[in-house]
C-alpha cells in the first residue's frame, strides 16, 4: 500500500531536508587554522568563475600555490600526526620552515617535486577486520592540502547539496539532520541503504583523471594529482604500486573521492529521480555511504538495479551484505501489521541505528541510537594507541 506522507513543508527540503545552514558559495572554510582572508582574496576569481560558468575548464591554477598558502596548509596539519616514510615530524619540519617552504614551492613550480609513497598502517574496524590507511610524508601532506584548498574553490560550486562527506563547512551531524528532515517531512515509505564495496581501494585512476579534466585543464595541477595516485605505498619495507584506489588517510583522498562520486553517482541520481522516478526520492551521501528514501517500492527496486549497472560501468559494486531496501517511514508499522509482519527493520548510518518509531502521541517519529559495536570499538581503542591523523 502506498501513501502520501503529508506534512508541513520546510525550507530545508530544498536540499534533501538540509538544515538551515549557510551555503559555502560565499566563503571557503578548508580548516580552522587557515587564513580565510588570504584564501578568499587570492582565489575569489576562481570561485566566482566556477560558480557562474559550469562548463569552464581552468587552465591556470598553479600560480595560486604560493608560499603563503603552503605555510597556511602546513599549520593546518595536526602537530602530533604520525610521520610518513620520510620519518619527518611536524615539529622537525617547522625548524627552518621558511627555507623549507621556499624550496618546496620552487620544486613544485619547476616540476621537480616528487611524491613519496604512503606508509601503510592498519587500524581496527568495528566488525573486527582491519582498515588500511596511507600515511603520507609531511611535504606531500602540505602540498596536497594546498592543492585541495585551490580545487575546493571550483568543486564546492559544483557538488550537490546532498553530498556531505569531508567537505568544508559540512559535518556528519548535518548529514544526519538532513536525513531526519527528509524522512520525516517528505514522502518516504521505503529506504535504500547503499554501501559501495571497497570504494577507496577500487577507485579507478583512469576514470578519476577523466572526471577531473572536465574542470581542470592546468597540466601542472593535473600532474600533481597523477603523482599522488602513482606514488604507491610502502609496507614492511617494500614498495607496492597502486594501479587503482586512493589511500584513506591521504589529505587529497576525500576530495578526489567526492569528485569521483560526483560524476558517477550525484549527477546521475539527480537525473534519475527527475526523469525515471514515479514518486519522490530523497538522497543523502556521505563519501561512499548513501541512504535514499522512496515514496514507492517500485522506484526503489528499479533504482537499485540501475545503480548496480551504473557502478559496474566504473569498476565498482555494492556491498551485498550492507546494501538493503527496507520498508520504513510513517506508514511502515501499520502496513506491516496489516500483513501480519513484524516491526519495521532498522538501518545504520554514520554511527547511528535509525528506527521507525512513534512519539508520545502515537505519531510517526524517526528515532536514533548509537550503534553498539561502534561504541564498543571506541572503548577498546586507547586514545594514545588509536589513530590520530595520517
Amino acid at each position: 500500500m502506498n501513501h502520501s506522507n503529508k506534512g508541513e513543508r520546510s525550507p530545508a527540503e530544498s536540499e534533501e531536508g538540509r538544515p538551515l545552514i549557510k551555503e559555502n558559495t560565499h566563503q571557503l572554510i578548508t580548516h580552522s587554522t587557515l587564513s580565510e582572508a588570504r584564501v578568499s582574496q587570492g582565489l575569489a576569481g576562481v570561485r566566482k568563475a566556477a560558480r557562474e560558468r559550469k562548463e569552464m575548464k581552468f587552465t591556470a591554477l598553479l600560480h595560486h600555490l604560493t608560499v603563503d598558502l603552503l605555510r597556511d596548509s602546513f599549520y593546518a596539519l595536526k602537530r602530533k600526526a604520525a610521520p610518513g616514510v620520510d620519518g619527518v615530524t611536524w615539529q622537525e619540519y617547522e625548524a627552518g620552515l621558511e627555507d623549507r617552504l621556499a624550496d618546496l614551492h620552487n620544486r613544485v613550480h619547476r616540476g621537480a617535486y616528487r611524491a613519496q609513497p604512503s606508509r601503510r598502517v592498519y587500524i581496527p574496524k568495528p566488525d573486527g577486520r582491519q582498515r588500511a590507511l596511507g600515511v603520507a610524508a609531511l611535504e606531500d601532506k602540505t602540498v596536497q592540502q594546498t592543492a585541495v584548498t585551490i580545487l575546493n574553490q571550483i568543486y564546492e560550486q559544483d557538488f550537490r547539496g546532498f553530498s556531505y562527506g569531508f567537505r568544508p563547512g559540512r559535518s556528519q551531524h548535518q548529514a544526519l539532520d538532513a536525513l531526519y528532515v527528509g524522512i520525516t517531512r517528505k514522502k518516504v515509505n521505503w529506504v535504500l541503504d547503499c554501501d559501495v564495496r571497497s570504494f577507496f581501494d577500487e577507485l579507478s585512476h583512469d576514470w578519476l583523471l577523466r572526471f577531473i579534466q572536465h574542470r581542470v585543464a592546468d597540466r601542472r595541477i593535473f600532474r600533481l594529482i597523477q603523482k599522488w595516485l602513482k606514488a604507491g605505498v610502502a609496507e614492511d619495507g617494500q614498495w607496492k604500486n597502486t594501479e587503482i584506489g586512493s589511500p584513506q588517510g591521504s589529505v587529497a583522498s576525500p576530495l578526489l573521492a567526492n569528485i569521483f562520486m560526483h560524476y558517477v553517482f550525484d549527477l546521475w541520481v539527480d537525473a534519475w529521480r527527475n526523469k525515471c522516478a514515479q514518486g519522490e526520492v530523497i538522497v543523502v551521501r556521505y563519501a561512499d555511504d548513501n541512504v535514499l528514501g522512496f515514496q514507492f517500492r517500485a522506484d526503489a527496486d528499479r533504482f537499485l538495479d540501475a545503480l548496480r549497472e551504473r557502478l559496474r560501468k566504473f569498476g565498482l559494486e555494492l556491498h551485498p551484505e550492507k546494501t538493503r531496501r527496507i520498508e520504513f517511514g510513517r506508514f511502515a508499522e501499520q502496513d506491516r501489521r496489516q500483513r501480519g509482519e513484524g516491526k519495521p527493520e532498522t538501518f545504520d548510518f554514520l554511527g547511528f541505528t535509525h528506527i521507525s518509531g512513534k512519539d508520545r502521541n502515537g505519531s510517526f517519529a524517526l528515532k536514533r541510537k548509537t550503534i553498539r559495536k561502534r561504541m564498543r570499538a571506541k572503548l577498546e581503542v586507547h586514545p594514545k594507541t588509536g589513530p590520530t591523523e595520517t
